[in-house]
């Protein structure tokens, strides 16, 4: 074997290895300490840029979540409303059929019927949620809430809405506008109704509307007349809980959909480019071990040129 004070090839490859696994080595590290495998699109392209994609839609996911929390907190506000009001209307149905007690002093039962209506009035202006009000006839033709949102496999994007039908429980307090919660009601006679007039602060209400009524001239008629619309007006009340609280079934559903979803990319993308870390911490220990003996290595070769010196009896 020929030996050379140029050229040590022994070092040379000693040295190529050495510094291969030093890469290795720096590499392993960094998987370790951020905990991926591909951080930046030099350690996989393909995994990185799929990876960065199915992140953002993860982020839109979360926004979806919010949005369909902020819509079942619309619906649960309504739906409180719509029970106070069968409330309020079965107290009013109550003092009706009070009021048909021969002896029954109308105007006395009036003042508690005032006061229903009154409540009413704040039921219904109130029951509002970040400015949404399905109840006030404001979304009387419905209310859509984002409800998902999906990538298609050439790339596009698009959101989709969860429409939530408010026919039926919408109206408005305005007068002449109707609608079941607004508690119009049509036929009951000038008698049981009175003039049109001012209840409560909110506004004037039409002749017709329950918020209007007074029965403190009404006759015995009016008063079965006007009984028998209350109790219409408390089924009508009731489709429209049970049709908010459809609603709020649909939407728990489809937070939990969306949950699981984003779950599923979440473990998705940790699948393509999370380290597995007990994979990479024997790893680590095996190459600091070649390191050392990559260290070794070289400095051998290296004192092999050294050796040449012994032949000129140094």
């Amino acid at each position: 074997m020929s030996s050379s004070i140029l050229t040590n090839a022994s070092a040379m490859t000693a040295l190529q290895n050495l510094s291969a696994t030093q890469k290795a080595l720096n590499t392993t590290q960094s998987q370790i300490s951020s905990g991926l495998k591909v951080a930046t699109a030099s350690d996989n392209a393909a995994y990185w840029s799929i990876s960065s994609t199915l992140k953002s839609d993860t982020g839109a996911l979360s926004a979806v979540s919010d949005a369909l929390n902020l819509g079942a907190s619309v619906v649960s506000t309504s739906t409180a409303a719509v029970t106070s009001t069968l409330t309020l209307l079965n107290k009013i149905k109550a003092d009706l059929v009070t009021a048909q007690q021969p002896g029954t002093s109308q105007a006395s039962v009036q003042t508690d019927i005032s006061a229903q209506q009154k409540s009413l009035i704040s039921i219904l202006s109130s029951a509002s949620f970040n400015g949404v009000n399905l109840l006030d006839g404001s979304q009387a033709s419905g209310a859509s809430f984002v409800a998902s949102f999906t990538r298609s496999s050439s790339g596009t994007t698009s959101v989709q809405t969860l429409q939530v039908n408010t026919v039926g429980t919408a109206g408005t307090q305005v007068a002449g506008s109707g609608g079941i919660l607004a508690l119009a009601i049509s036929g009951l006679g000038t008698g049981a109704n009175g003039t049109a007039g001012t209840a409560g602060s909110a506004g004037t209400y039409a002749a017709g509307s329950l918020l209007a009524v007074d029965i403190t001239s009404a006759s015995a008629t009016d008063l079965k007349t006007l009984q028998t619309a209350v109790d219409a007006l408390i089924t009508q009340v009731t489709g429209a809980g049970t049709q908010l609280g459809t609603a709020s079934s649909v939407i728990t559903n489809q937070q939990s959909y969306v949950q699981s979803l984003s779950d599923a990319v979440t473990s998705g993308v940790g699948s393509l480019v999370d380290a597995d870390m007990n994979v990479a911490s024997t790893r680590l220990q095996a190459l600091q071990t070649q390191q050392q003996l990559g260290i070794q290595a070289l400095s051998i070769a290296n004192q092999n040129s050294q050796l040449i010196l012994k032949l000129f009896g140094q």
